[in-house]
């Protein structure tokens, strides 16, 4: 019959205990009880609640259903095997719910069935007993042997009916019963040496189970008086770390007769146990009982040694006592810690009071010795949560942080209160699993990447990185290009990024002189959930190279020569010509010298290798110069590597005079056929000619300017050099495309030779001939005239603004860009048009990267 106790004990958490009892022997299968409905809970919860056992309290002899909490017999209990002579048998088991927790104790008392008879160590029992024995006298006899307990023990003795003896059965303090034979009336050896009776042992159980064996008695001839004890019971202390050798007692018992019937030797009783014998022994000549095996409290706090002390003469009669030793404890055992659930990992995101583990504690000492103080060393987010009895949880009890800490030892140390106290350590590693909470970091805010320029579309060009102080999916990074326009373009179509490696790779070739530099951004995201992002600025340079030769503006002649008179009397340093050159490179790139490569044989003319200004070394001698003509060839190189250079082809022409080359004012000393001329009178014809030109340009100028506003042509003359710049350009947007016409270009000359200065700007709209991509633009141009033109009639044409040269105009994506000119000028040579068109490829109004270095 199962008998069912339910005792509930409020702890810290919600915490029960049941008990059962249930008989041994129980079949596979047998119910024992149903937990869950004797405890009150909720089938249908049990296994979201994830209903379970224990598993240090498993045990194989019981086995629950976790899905509706019944508790069955899983295999067959023998209670004798397990609890052995144990008057209480229990088996014990913890069952637990989470979420929240609640821990059960669930106790299974196993009662005792009569499932085994009582034996006597051996079949025969013999007895002797000296014939003097006088009535009365008692002899122990080996007891019976039963492993049931309780009711089902040996309960009697009995032995075959016969008129000499009986039995007479005694209870020992621990339950067990023995019996002692004695004598009902005198022996007579002479009569009957020996006597067999049936010794029968009983036990208590329904119906009784009996064991017997063969008594014989075994008459002797008597020994008149037997040892005598001082007392029956003695009783001593034994601590329990007591080492071998140890004196227990000294026992000394006193027999009247002399010789060998009063000498006395010591012996275990025949009913004594074989375990008393393994920790004690007795010397058998002085009766000292001294400690032989280890003595464990723990095991046994209290041994009975049975002794007897037996003269050596015929017919000894043996005398018997009781040693009672009761074991002491000592603090030897030290706390057991058991760890039942244990959490492999824990968010870092985890709140305080997750539960990551469930552990008991245990001390098999008694009183103080078994009371436990436990305790996580260190400083760690972790502290302990009382559950129930000795049972704790491991919680969390604070923020954790993978990025700082990736895993915890957690290490709990249980000490008992002994002295000296002892103490016990158990450690545990608790993983920190990662969330994603740290963002991608560029290790630079800003990259300036510098690209030459004619790249090759494709290549690599720079390498961005971003880390992620997470782990696993969370780290993983890709990259990726903001969208935004540079020129009106998305920049997905300049640049292009490796997603997995943050490599930058150029889509196109870029040309320094359309696109000086461009910014965009990159944006690293991971590939957590939700997925973070940072971003930077990448910041591309273009470099120049060497990849435009020198260009030869002027002067420029039929079929690529230009033709420039030299006055016979023109005296050293007299400037035949400037070479005007321009490249649109920058830097050292675009830095020009001049040199003269052929025709310069005899050293006549020396070059300006910074300014391009082309003058006599020496004289013009008759004798030395007999040709008319001089055929130089002009170099103009750049200071680029490799350096790129151009060149252009001048044929001095010897003349009498300015006037015969050129048709106009002669600058300086002139000799002519008829002689020389008086200087004083050159200077004040000169003086007048300039004069008068100077009034008549003014009034041509100021008649169109009023009446047909399409002007090509606007004379600024002030005493500042290009002072009316601004009057002159903020007209050029309604400025058509007009070649110059040849009165016009004679009229601007003829200001140029009055003035010696800049004189005029010429507004030229951008020529269609470089392509339909670009549109046509105005500009306007400065004509500038030097006093040493005026030998050569020679002009020079400037780009200007009516502000500023240089204008930049950025876009959305943070990209500057900034047009070029590259102007080809008319360039008047003898009163001819050389050439009538200025085109400037890319450029836009009012917009140049640089100063041209022949600019005034």
């Amino acid at each position: 019959m199962i008998v069912l106790w339910i005792v509930l004990c409020v702890a810290d958490g919600a915490s029960s205990q049941i008990r059962y009892s249930v008989p041994e022997e129980a079949d596979h299968g047998t119910l024992v009880g149903n937990i869950a409905e004797d405890l009150g809970l909720d089938f249908t919860k049990l296994a979201s609640r994830r209903f379970q056992v224990v598993p240090s309290s498993r045990t194989p002899y019981l086995e629950v259903n976790l899905d509706n909490g019944i508790l069955f017999i899983n295999e067959k209990i023998d209670r004798e095997q397990i609890c052995k002579q144990n008057p209480s048998c229990q088996l014990n088991m913890e069952v637990f719910l989470e979420n929240p927790l609640e821990l059960f104790r669930v106790e299974i008392e196993v009662e005792d069935i009569n499932d085994n008879p009582p034996s006597f160590p051996e079949t025969d029992i013999m007895v002797e007993i000296s014939e003097s024995a006088t009535p009365g006298t008692r002899f122990p006899l080996e007891s019976a042997f039963d492993p049931d307990v309780g009711s089902n023990a040996l309960r009697s003795y009995d032995i075959t009916t016969n008129s000499f003896f009986y039995l007479d059965v005694h209870t020992q303090t621990d339950g067990n019963k023995f019996a002692e034979l004695i004598l009902e009336k005198p022996l007579d050896r002479e009569q009957q040496a020996a006597h067999r009776y049936v010794l029968t042992a009983v036990d208590g159980g329904q119906p009784p189970r009996t064991g017997t064996a063969l008594l014989v008695v075994k008459v002797t001839d008597s020994n008149d008086n037997v040892p005598v004890f001082e007392q029956p019971v003695y009783t001593v202390s034994l601590s329990e770390d007591a080492p071998a050798g140890t004196l227990v007692i000294q026992l000394n018992a006193t027999d009247l007769d002399e010789g060998l019937n009063g000498e006395v030797v010591y012996s275990f009783s025949n009913h004594i146990s074989s375990g008393v014998k393994d920790l004690f022994s007795l010397d058998a000549r002085t009766g000292r009982v001294e400690v032989r095996g280890q003595v464990d409290f723990e095991e046994s706090s209290l041994h009975q040694i049975f002794v007897q002390a037996k003269d050596l003469g015929p017919n000894a009669v043996p005398a018997h006592c009781k040693v009672l030793v009761r074991v002491t404890d000592v603090n030897d055992n030290a706390p057991e810690i058991t760890f039942s659930t244990v959490t492999e990992s824990v968010s870092e995101n985890a709140a305080p009071g997750t539960v990551i583990a469930l552990l008991s504690v245990t001390d098999k000492d008694a009183e103080e010795n078994g009371q436990i103080h436990v305790e996580i060393i260190g400083e760690i987010p972790f502290k302990l949560k009382s559950s129930f009895r000795n049972y704790f949880t491991v919680v969390t009890d604070g923020p954790l942080n993978r990025e700082q800490a990736d895993s915890y030892s957690v290490t709990v140390v249980a000490r008992d209160k002994g002295k000296p106290s002892l103490a016990t350590s158990k450690s545990i590693r608790v993983q920190v699993s990662d969330e994603n909470d740290n963002s991608p970091t560029f290790t630079q805010p800003v990259y300036d990447v510098y690209v030459t320029e004619n790249n090759v579309p494709g290549a690599y060009i720079h390498a961005v990185t971003a880390l992620d102080l997470d782990m696993g999916q969370n780290a993983r990074i890709s990259y990726s290009i903001l969208e935004c326009d540079i020129q009106g373009m998305s920049v997905k179509t300049y640049v292009s990024i490796n997603e997995e490696t943050g490599y930058l790779y150029a889509l196109r070739s870029f040309d320094y002189e359309q696109l000086k530099d461009f910014t965009f951004m990159v944006q690293a995201t991971d590939s957590g959930t939700p997925e973070l992002a940072s971003n930077a600025t990448v910041k591309v340079i273009i470099v120049d190279q060497n990849d435009n030769p020198p260009t030869v503006l002027a002067p420029l002649g039929k079929n690529g020569t230009a033709t420039e008179p030299l006055p016979r009397s023109a005296e050293p340093g007299y400037l035949v010509t400037r070479i005007v050159a321009m490249d649109t490179d920058d830097g050292e790139n675009a830095r020009l010298s001049y040199s003269i490569q052929r025709g310069n044989e005899n050293g006549m003319f020396r070059m300006d290798w910074r300014t391009g200004e082309l003058r006599t070394a020496r004289r013009v001698s008759a004798k030395q110069d007999q040709r008319q003509l001089y055929d130089l060839l002009i170099e103009v190189r750049d200071h680029g590597q490799p350096p790129l250079s151009s060149s252009a082809s001048v044929l001095v022409k010897l003349v009498d005079s300015v006037a015969e080359g050129r048709g106009g004012v002669v600058r300086g000393t002139t000799k002519t056929k008829e002689g020389t001329l008086d200087l004083t009178l050159i200077l004040i014809i000169a003086l007048g000619s300039v004069s008068f030109i100077f009034l008549l340009v003014m009034i041509v100028l100021a008649v169109r300017c009023q009446k047909e506003k399409k002007l090509n042509i606007y004379t600024c003359l002030t005493s500042d050099c290009c002072l009316g710049c601004s009057s002159c350009c903020s007209r050029q947007g309604r400025v058509r495309k007009k070649k110059l016409s040849k009165s016009d270009i004679m009229l601007v000359q003829s200001a140029g030779s009055v003035s010696g200065a800049c004189t005029a700007q010429v507004p030229v709209e951008e020529s269609g001939s470089f392509g339909s991509h670009h549109q046509n633009q105005n500009y306007c141009y400065q004509v500038c005239l030097t006093p040493e033109s005026a030998k050569t009639d020679l002009m020079f044409l400037k780009p200007c603004s009516p502000s500023r040269s240089t204008d930049t105009d950025r876009n959305p994506c943070g990209a500057v860009v900034t047009g070029y000119t590259d102007p080809q000028p008319d360039i008047i040579s003898n009163g001819s048009i050389l050439s009538n068109e200025l085109s400037v490829p890319g450029g836009r109004p009012g917009q140049f990267q640089r100063q041209w270095p022949w600019r005034q």
